[in-house]
C-alpha cells in the first residue's frame, strides 16, 4: 500500500515539474519576459529530473519492476552526456546554444537531487 501511495505522489511530482518545464519553454517560445533565472536556468535543472523519471518509468514497464531504481553511474553518465553535448558541442555547431559553466551544474544538481529523492522516499516506503 504504501508502495502505490509513493508512485501516485511521484506522478503528481513529476506532471507538475512537466507543466512548469513546458510551460517556460512556450513563454520563452513565444518572447514572453521572464526573469532572468527561470528564463536562463529552471529548464536546465528540471530536465534531468525529468529525463530520468521517464527513463525509470519505461524500465519499471518493461521489467515490471515497481521498485527499480537507477544507478548512481547512470545518472552521472547521463549528466555528464547532457553537459558535454549542450555545453560544449551544441554551442560549436549552433548560434542557439550558448556555453555555460552553472548549466553544467545545474544539470548534476537536477540529476542528483532525483537520485536522493528516490532513493530516500523509496526506504522510507519501506
Amino acid at each position: 500500500m504504501k508502495t502505490f501511495r509513493f508512485l501516485e505522489i511521484n506522478k503528481l511530482v513529476y506532471c507538475i515539474l512537466s507543466i512548469i518545464a513546458i510551460t517556460v519553454y512556450f513563454l520563452k517560445l513565444n518572447e514572453y519576459q521572464l526573469p532572468m533565472l527561470i528564463h536562463n536556468y529552471l529548464n536546465d535543472l528540471l530536465c534531468l529530473p525529468l529525463v530520468l523519471g521517464i527513463i525509470t518509468y519505461i524500465i519499471r514497464f518493461l521489467k515490471k519492476d515497481a521498485q527499480f531504481k537507477l544507478p548512481l553511474g547512470f545518472v552521472i553518465c547521463l549528466a555528464t552526456y547532457y553537459a558535454v553535448y549542450f555545453e560544449f558541442y551544441q554551442p560549436k555547431i549552433n548560434s542557439r546554444y550558448t556555453s555555460d559553466w552553472i548549466d553544467v551544474l545545474l544539470y548534476f544538481i537536477g540529476g542528483f537531487s532525483y537520485f536522493f529523492v528516490t532513493r530516500f522516499k523509496m526506504k522510507k516506503n519501506n
